[in-house]
């Protein structure tokens, strides 16, 4: 059995290109779990924490309950059910799964597979986060779901499935003249451009092509707070910046608080500025409303 295309084919709530990495981010959290402790039952009470967490920080800007991902995992052959009175998942309802006790754990025949081949966890952990998450966050993500990430990385199992476009990065960097959408940091070194990223404003993962009308030139830290919501585009190009973030100190206030309404740069003329759609993507699935005034 080919179990990346296995967990390819578990069903997720889909409408209109809304993000729903709830049960990606569950089996993230789990193979983490495998990593450290095999297939041992992981009850309720002890994944509600970790999973609201993973949630909120890496799900989409509409709260969700952390028993819908526990309970309807279930459905996809991956993942079991037991509680106190039995096999089978009580429901979602986060009352139910308390009070029945229940604890999950993989599928048999895939902690099998995962003992046996070591590598498929690292290939299972690479298409969860390639086609769910953007690349940015990959590390942080791993890091917060006990998913030893680099160590997996130097045994080479984690690769990418599918090769993005190289020269998009080139692309969009020169679009922008090598200088950041948002604070316009433009540092070299030793002839090469440091610090600089090709964002994408709709993620790769979600159908977001390889082109400037779908990037941004962002410094490092810019690019980060962008994928996490933190800062968004508007339709008029200008910078929002969400009401959520709480920053007190003057770095605060000076890279992030003051680009609020501020306009962002512009790419050369006869250039693409990002696509109307593709800014809609980002405030509707990742930016963190609402928007400071």
């Amino acid at each position: 059995m080919n179990w990346v295309e296995r967990v390819a084919e578990m069903r997720r709530w889909t409408r209109g290109g809304e993000r729903a990495p709830h049960k990606p981010l569950l089996l993230l959290y789990v193979l983490g779990r495998f990593q450290q402790h095999g297939n041992r039952p992981i009850p309720f009470s002890a994944a509600e924490t970790e999973l609201k967490k993973l949630l909120k920080e890496y799900g989409p800007p509409r709260e969700t309950s952390p028993g819908y991902p526990f309970h309807h995992l279930t459905n996809d052959g991956l993942w079991l059910i037991d509680t106190r009175h039995g096999p089978g998942s009580p429901g979602p309802e986060l009352g139910r799964l308390r009070d029945s006790q229940a604890a999950g754990r993989l599928h048999p025949d895939l902690a099998r597979a995962l003992s046996e081949e070591p590598s498929l966890l690292g290939r299972i952990a690479r298409y969860l986060l390639d086609a769910n998450f953007a690349p940015s966050l990959h590390a942080d993500l791993c890091l917060l779901a006990g998913l030893d990430l680099e160590t997996l990385e130097t045994a080479g199992e984690l690769k990418k499935a599918v090769r993005r476009d190289p020269g998009f990065r080139d692309r969009v960097l020169m679009a922008y003249e090598y200088c950041c959408a948002f604070c316009s940091y433009d540092g070299w070194l030793d002839g090469a451009v440091v610090g600089l990223d090709a964002a994408h404003v709709r993620w790769w993962a979600f159908d977001g092509p390889d082109d400037v009308a779908n990037g941004l030139c962002l410094c490092a830290i810019h690019h980060k707070l962008f994928d996490k919501g933190v800062l968004g585009l508007t339709g008029e190009h200008t910078i929002a910046v969400s009401a959520k973030f709480v920053g007190r100190s003057q770095s605060s206030l000076d890279m992030v608080l003051s680009l609020a309404g501020r306009p962002a740069r512009k790419p050369q003329p006869g250039l693409d500025t990002v696509e109307q759609e593709h800014i809609s993507w980002h405030s509707r699935q990742v930016f963190r409303p609402p928007a400071r005034g």
